[in-house]
């Protein structure tokens, strides 16, 4: 796993999925979330210039990992690292998109919801895996995969995780989340996003003392 990845899970496992984030908004954001102690952040590309959120993030926040959500082609990963991007999350697993951040040094995390794509992503060098939508994968599954994957393989729920939700996740087996609306909607103000962030990171410590 890639080093700065594996550091950033270590701190917090907990990626900031902002979509819809503007570029104008991206910097004020990103410092809520550094103070919250988030160092995994994702602006998925079906956002509004969603290029320039990441660069402008990736150039802020050099201390955070800077990625971008909803990757879906090659083209899509040459994108993202041109512009400064450090991370690359899809909410599918594309063997070539795995293998195009792979050659390009960025950890890349796929969206997979049976064994047989999560082997398979993790064959390709996927450096997590992303249980999407987490909806569809509740803790009794996680814990299904959790006993035949690898103890090295760490596994992000995305998808209506809530607070309330995290322990049993993490009970199962996983390593972290991602987590999208309940964190940032278009429009929230920077004291909002970082009053849920807290919301999360505090949810997770007690994962944790549990």
């Amino acid at each position: 796993m890639n080093e700065r990845f594996s550091a950033a899970l270590a701190q917090l496992p907990l990626v900031a999925i902002l979509r819809g984030l503007p570029p104008g908004d991206a910097q004020e954001i990103g410092a809520a979330l550094v103070k919250a102690g988030w160092t995994l952040l994702e602006v998925p590309l079906n956002s509004p210039e969603p290029l320039r959120s990441i660069a402008s993030l990736a150039q802020a926040f050099p201390q955070v990992l800077i990625g971008a959500g909803t990757v879906l082609t090659p083209e899509d990963v040459r994108a993202v690292h041109r512009a400064g991007g450090q991370l690359i999350i899809s909410p599918n697993f594309n063997p070539a998109v795995v293998r195009e951040a792979v050659r390009l040094g960025l950890p890349c995390v796929p969206g997979v919801a049976t064994a047989s794509e999560a082997f398979a992503a993790l064959a390709e060098g996927a450096a997590a895996l992303k249980l999407f939508p987490a909806e569809m994968i509740p803790p009794a599954a996680v814990k299904a995969l959790r006993a035949v994957l690898p103890r090295e393989a760490a596994l992000l729920p995305v998808g209506g995780i809530a607070p309330e939700s995290m322990a049993a996740y993490r009970a199962a087996g996983a390593t972290g989340f991602g987590i999208g609306s309940a964190l940032y909607r278009p429009g929230d103000s920077a004291a909002v996003v970082l009053a849920n962030a807290r919301r999360f990171g505090d949810a997770w410590a007690g994962t944790m003392r549990a």
